[in-house]
């Protein structure tokens, strides 16, 4: 394992920039020996040029992290999204929540559908942020802590019906939902806006 470490180092450093400007410079300590410049210290003057040119070599630039593109996000979105809707059609709702979460999921569902709007969706990263923990994070949540409530409410009865509180929750995740479409369609008609001024700058 350490042999194997020591070797793709010294590979790597074979490739650097270091060693090819080294390189270079200890080629033109070489010129000057054959020209008779060096003299019998041609040996220092080729070290002494190579590690000049190791030394002012410009830094390796560490290569950047292979993140996925937002359209492999939004693939990996899409199939949460589809556990999601698994676990949810388990889950035993009243049916005016039903309603308001099926609301919520229709609209993330076409945001989610491949195509343009996708596309549009994949531009923006904090777009993709918010659907991502939507899906994730904010609806589990919601209807699993609805679950487990319920059954103490059965328990306990007098406090708050627990739909109460999930409704509510869905009401502030649609809101953001349709906030977040609208901004997408502001972002497409300004673009539309966009290339309507060019076409007309374009005839003068």
């Amino acid at each position: 394992m350490a042999t194997n470490r020591l070797v793709g180092r010294f590979a790597g450093y074979l490739e650097s920039r270091k060693n090819i400007t080294g390189s270079v410079c200890g080629l033109l300590g070489l010129v000057l020996t054959f020209t008779g410049v060096a003299g019998p210290y041609w040996p220092v003057v080729v070290l002494g040029l190579y590690g000049a040119g190791a030394l002012i070599a410009p830094p390796e630039r560490p290569a950047l992290p292979d993140f996925p593109d937002p359209s492999a996000q939004l693939d990996e979105i899409r199939a949460d999204f589809t556990k999601l809707g698994d676990y949810l059609a388990d889950v035993d709702l009243p049916p005016a929540t039903a309603t308001r979460l099926r609301v919520l999921t229709d609209l993330l569902d076409a945001l989610l559908d491949p195509g343009w709007v996708a596309e549009i969706l994949a531009q923006d990263p904090e777009a993709v942020h918010t659907v991502s923990r939507t899906v994730r994070q904010d609806i589990p949540e919601a209807v699993h802590a609805f679950v487990r409530t319920r059954w103490w409410h059965r328990m306990t009865p007098g406090q708050d019906p627990p739909e109460q509180h999930l409704e509510r929750q869905l009401a502030v995740l649609t809101e953001e939902a349709h906030h977040l479409a609208t901004t997408l369609r502001e972002t497409e008609a300004r673009r539309q806006e966009s290339h309507t001024r060019y076409l007309e700058d374009r005839q003068g």
